[in-house]
């Protein structure tokens, strides 16, 4: 099972259901559709499992209003490019390739 991590306070959006879209820029797990992912805290914790129901790779400036649907939300793009730069540790700009990954909570 590929894990994804999440940092707070993020895993309990995902519990209540607020949150089912997750955007990542480097993709070394190679996630498609139908894996089954182990949900994780930054400490690599366990606090769900999901179902990748679809993968789309594009770029932030291009990013849908589909693509937003399940994520959290910004009050800017300057702030979410900031956030991402953040988590990676890396320049994010409207350019950086970016990978959706929309899922469902399993049992």
């Amino acid at each position: 099972m590929k894990p994804l991590k999440f940092a707070e306070p993020l895993p309990q959006k995902v519990l209540s259901g607020d949150k089912d879209t997750t955007w990542r820029i480097e993709d070394e797990k190679e996630i498609t559709v139908s894996d089954k992912i182990s949900l994780q805290n930054t400490k690599g914790e366990e606090f769900g499992k999901a179902k990748v129901l679809w993968t789309k790779n594009t770029t932030f400036e291009r990013l849908s209003e589909e693509d937003r649907q399940g994520h959290e939300t910004f009050e800017s793009e300057e702030e979410m490019l900031e956030t991402y730069s953040k988590y990676y540790n890396m320049k994010v700009d409207s350019e950086t390739q970016l990978k959706i990954i929309k899922f469902e909570l399993i049992k």
